[in-house]
């Protein structure tokens, strides 16, 4: 469980950025509740709500399971799902914008 936990802490936390700077600089970026979902356009409004709840439960997840910045098992964990993550957000939106 403890793996699982580092992993997505490092996800959602990788989440959180796009959607929160694209909502601050009131810019439309797609979301999941988008239509098609990932790839439409949601509101610079929804983004910074979506970035806000990926904050809070990536920020929960840190609180029930911390790591330390180390080279420890956790924390290499940690930075593979928000590396993961952001390569795959990386891909996913470079071919949404075509």
């Amino acid at each position: 469980m403890h793996a699982f936990a580092h992993f997505f802490t490092g996800a959602l936390l990788c989440n959180a950025l796009p959607h929160l700077a694209a909502g601050l600089q009131g810019q439309a970026f797609p979301t999941p509740f988008a239509k098609p979902r990932g790839v439409g356009l949601s509101s610079a409004l929804i983004n910074v709500l979506w970035g806000f709840a990926n904050l809070l439960a990536g920020f929960s997840l840190l609180a029930a399971y911390p790591v330390q910045v180390s080279l420890s098992p956790e924390f290499g964990l940690t930075i593979a799902g928000a590396l993961l993550l952001g390569i795959y957000l990386a891909v996913h939106f470079s071919k949404a914008r075509r």
